[in-house]
């Protein structure tokens, strides 16, 4: 039984088939609706064989659902039937529930991906809760994705958001009492330092975590 894995984001499409060690890449975009996400991997993989999908979405997913169209590609996304699309068993996690479950390594783990926005999930004991954590409320009528995402980068300065990364990553490691916090998205990289507790986390763990939906112990 071969995965395909599908990272689908608002300028790329990644995919990766279990087993294999490339990555490929297409286009994303404003314009890119499912159907036209569909034809572009078939066209990307057609000497790739696989038995089933996983697919990343940029959006919230609950219980194998997408709840709202996608903010940076075209829209249609909701009640898409990818299975008859593709011909295959096809599971759907949003893209940073994705890439927690690919870092997860047992206990209480709190996932946040630092990217455009702020992703976030949590997995205790091999049961994973994808959640939204980055619209609550945080500070001067702004809220915690506000501060930490992008725009809080380009509004802050670098120095002044990574102090609100800290302070972030400190409430929420508190809130949810993790052992361990996983920092995530592509702005972590540009942190000078980590959070106590926090331990950087790496964009191809994305894969593996496509790949473990599949596992029959994982809960949530």
């Amino acid at each position: 039984m071969a995965i395909l894995v599908i990272d689908v984001g608002g300028t790329h499409i990644k995919l990766k088939l279990q087993g294999v060690e490339e990555v490929r890449k297409c286009s994303s975009g404003l314009e890119l609706t499912p159907q036209k996400m569909i034809d572009v991997v078939h066209a990307s993989t057609q000497d790739w064989n696989f038995d089933r999908v996983t697919i990343g979405y940029p959006g919230p997913v609950v219980d194998g659902s997408i709840l709202s169209e996608p903010v940076n590609l075209a829209c249609g996304w909701i009640g898409f039937d990818f299975a008859s699309a593709f011909g295959r068993p096809v599971k759907l996690i949003n893209d940073a529930a994705m890439q927690a479950l690919g870092s997860y390594e047992g206990g209480r783990m709190l996932f946040l991906g630092l990217g455009t926005g702020l992703g976030t999930a949590l997995i205790y004991n091999n049961f994973m809760v994808p959640m939204e954590l980055g619209h609550l409320p945080y500070k001067k009528g702004l809220s915690f994705e506000d501060y930490v995402g992008q725009a809080g980068m380009k509004r802050l300065g670098r120095r002044k958001w990574m102090q609100a990364v800290f302070d972030v990553v400190a409430r929420l490691r508190s809130a949810f009492l993790c052992d361990y916090v996983v920092l995530g998205g592509g702005n972590v990289k540009k942190m000078d330092e980590l959070p106590p507790g926090c331990r950087m986390g790496d964009n191809r763990n994305a894969f593996l975590g496509g790949f473990r939906m599949w596992d029959p112990t994982l809960k949530g």
